[in-house]
């Protein structure tokens, strides 16, 4: 079988028919995304790995709820470090589990990090671990008319 080379982005619609479907639901078979695109197991599964090896599909997950698991207050944390605080500010950030993605970011501030969280109580508390080194500014996320999904493919 020909090697596809994805360093450059030469993905086909093949690949993006399994990616997507991966996306959609992790636990789709090889035998399920084969009849999707309809090549051989084996094919589908060599694609696959390949997706994995390339660092284009990253790994499998599971998507939780965290309203359904008691975490019904999700908020988006503005955070500006004071000058020479950015390490620690990025320690005490990796150490709050509530965290749950942070991204370093340009602009006014330097992170943008999600938390989930069970109360106001438990916003405030996180603030105030990081208030003694940044600036916050929080916003409680209302709702998500964008789910997590793909990219635009770079397809040919």
């Amino acid at each position: 079988m020909k090697r596809l080379n994805y360093e450059n982005g030469s993905l086909d619609t093949v690949d993006e028919t399994i990616l997507r479907a991966l996306v959609a639901n992790a636990r789709t078979t090889t035998a399920e995304l084969a009849r999707k695109v309809g090549l051989s197991p084996p094919s589908v599964a060599e694609r696959v790995k390949r997706l994995e090896e390339s660092g284009i599909n990253t790994g499998y997950s599971a998507n939780l709820s965290p309203e359904a698991i008691g975490l019904p207050l999700s908020v988006w944390l503005r955070i500006r470090p004071v000058p020479g605080a950015l390490e620690k500010v990025a320690e005490i950030i990796c150490g709050i589990p509530e965290i749950t993605e942070c991204d370093r970011v340009t602009g006014d501030d330097c992170f943008l990090a999600k938390a989930h969280l069970r109360s106001v109580a438990d916003m405030e508390r996180i603030i105030d671990l990081i208030i003694p080194h940044a600036m916050t500014n929080t916003s409680v996320i209302q709702s998500s008319p964008v789910k997590r999904r793909l990219p635009p493919l770079p397809i040919p």
